[in-house]
């Protein structure tokens, strides 16, 4: 194996593992296709970074930054549901990104290109996943009670905005980095399809988030194996992949 490939391979499971977990928590509150908007929301920062030649994520994150805090305020101002408020910043970020992203670089931007990953951007993708685990991990419990009834987590002394708050940016630093790999127009798949598998597997809450890890992790290894092979865009067999997988799980469930 060439250095170049197990760079995109390090990345690759950092990125999947961790969207998977991360996952596992988005699914309880129905948020796993809001990372589709907002990835194509990174659209803008990807055409800026390819143009400017600097990293993807340097773009993509202040613009997801931008989208989070907009939902996270608006949600609070207007009450409306979360999902309805993605839509608006998603429609916004791919005009904008439409305006100026240059034709030659659409591929890389709408779907990924790991394989070209160097050491450094491998060593910031890996901290930044650890980091997103490491938050996660914490506030994963505080989530899940705010999920059930924002009421009975005021209750406990949570601080409802402030959790919520943190949960949107560990989602932004994912997604982000998701692009990477996937590109814009395919990051939902990362925490999605992982979690709905696990779903079909799994019984109790803690096999479930096990099991959305270890498939995340799962996916971009076979995935960029067979990049490897046949030169087919990495970011996409990621994506079927993890499908495949899901498929699969389909006759398990069915069986159980």
């Amino acid at each position: 194996m060439t250095q170049q490939f197990i760079l995109s391979l390090i990345s690759g499971v950092a990125i999947g593992g961790v969207a998977g977990y991360l996952g596992s928590l988005m699914m309880e509150k129905r948020m796993s296709l809001v990372a589709g908007p907002l990835g194509h929301l990174t659209l803008p920062g990807v055409a800026i970074a390819l143009i400017f030649g600097f990293d993807i994520f340097l773009g993509a994150f202040p613009f997801v930054i931008l989208g989070i805090v907009l939902i996270w305020f608006l949600e609070a101002k207007t009450k409306l549901p979360m999902e309805a408020l993605t839509a608006i910043i998603f429609a916004s970020g791919v005009g904008i990104a439409l305006l100026f992203l240059p034709i030659d670089k659409a591929e890389e931007a709408l779907i990924g290109n790991i394989t070209s990953i160097g050491l450094v951007e491998m060593l910031v993708t890996v901290f930044l996943a650890v980091t997103v685990f490491i938050i996660v991990k914490i506030i994963y419990s505080k989530i899940v009670l705010i999920n059930i009834s924002e009421d009975l987590a005021k209750v406990e002394g949570i601080n409802v905005n402030k959790y919520n708050f943190i949960y949107l940016l560990a989602i932004a630093v994912i997604v982000s980095l998701g692009v990477r790999l996937v590109g814009g127009l395919l990051t939902a798949a990362l925490v999605a399809i992982p979690v709905a598998t696990a779903r079909n597997l799994c019984t109790t809450m803690k096999s479930y988030t096990v099991v959305s890890f270890i498939l995340g992790i799962l996916a971009p290894i076979v995935g960029l194996f067979i990049y490897k092979f046949t030169d087919l865009p990495a970011g996409v067999l990621v994506i079927l992949v993890s499908t495949l997988f899901f498929i699969i799980s389909i006759f398990f469930r069915r069986n159980k």
